[in-house]
């Protein structure tokens, strides 16, 4: 039986058995495509299929505050989100991961939603990051996907092919914005993004996704949460201090191991990442109401 639907002004072809006599059939409908030469099909991901691995390795940043804040560093075989406002920092602090997997001779996979990838390279040679010469040298795999043209099926079905076919160790998928462009209801992203990271998981990849909120400071709301789902979630504030316009970064969870519970600053510039100390004498970041303790009484304003 095959179903076409329209959304996001894009169609979507899927397919599914209801019958198939004497023969094991996987159920459940299943992307496909027409092309030139023939059709096809990408079956729907089955994680609980894939044998997991043990992986105890640490995976550290190369930057000694983030690690400490992130209580050493984060598992292989965890996933990790990345939440915060524009331009705070989402896509750069994912990239630093990625680029540490290659310097520990790993190879990392980035799977660009939002982002030209000329623009990409301009902008991270900025920071000190020259994706083009590692995507040269092997170490880096950079796909951009185009939501409109890209099923769900199919992209799940890219990632999973990169992973096996060349021993992808960190996976950077960013953003879920432009993933869920690809999704015609917000239930499917949350079904597809379950079982592409539980697969991951079992894999022993990294994996870290971003998701942009929805307004700058004060009151902000992600478009998709899918919190629950992330082993670790990362997130990055605008404050106000000094006259100055400044980052935080915090871990609201991780259920991997410890992890500080304090609030650090941090600062992007052409070396890359800076992060600094716990931010002690300031409370109301997380709201985007942001006050100094009085260091001479015990008491909060």
């Amino acid at each position: 039986m095959e179903e076409l639907t329209t959304d996001y002004g894009a169609e979507r072809r899927r397919l599914r058995v209801m019958k198939y006599r004497g023969q094991p059939f996987r159920g459940g409908y299943h992307d496909f495509t027409i092309k030139t030469g023939g059709v096809e099909v990408f079956p729907r991901l089955v994680a609980a299929e894939h044998r997991k691995r043990t992986r105890s390795l640490v995976l550290t940043s190369g930057i000694g505050e983030f690690d400490r804040l992130l209580g050493g560093g984060i598992e292989g075989g965890s996933s990790t989100l990345v939440l915060g406002p524009a331009g705070t920092g989402k896509s750069l602090i994912v990239l630093t991961m990625a680029v540490a997997a290659i310097n520990r001779g790993e190879r990392a996979a980035l799977f660009i939603f939002d982002e030209e990838l000329g623009v990409l390279f301009a902008r991270s040679k900025g920071t000190g990051v020259d994706l083009e010469r590692m995507r040269d040298s092997g170490g880096l795999i950079i796909e951009q996907i185009d939501a409109a043209e890209v099923s769900p099926g199919e992209f799940a079905h890219k990632v999973r092919t990169c992973v096996e076919r060349d021993n992808i160790q960190t996976v950077v998928i960013d953003s879920l914005n432009g993933y869920r462009n690809a999704m015609p209801q917000e239930q499917y992203l949350i079904l597809h993004m379950h079982e592409l990271l539980q697969f991951l998981n079992r894999r022993g990849a990294a994996t870290f996704l971003t998701v942009a909120q929805h307004g700058l400071i004060g009151d902000t709301q992600s478009p998709v949460d899918v919190t629950y789902l992330a082993d670790t979630v990362l997130l990055l504030r605008y404050f106000e201090a000094g006259g100055r316009v400044r980052r935080a970064v915090s871990v609201l969870k991780k259920r991997t191991g410890p992890h500080e519970n304090t609030i650090r600053e941090f600062s992007i510039h052409s070396g890359g990442l800076k992060v600094g100390q716990p931010l002690d004498e300031v409370v109301g970041v997380l709201r985007g109401m942001t006050q100094y303790l009085d260091p001479h009484t015990d008491s909060n304003p």
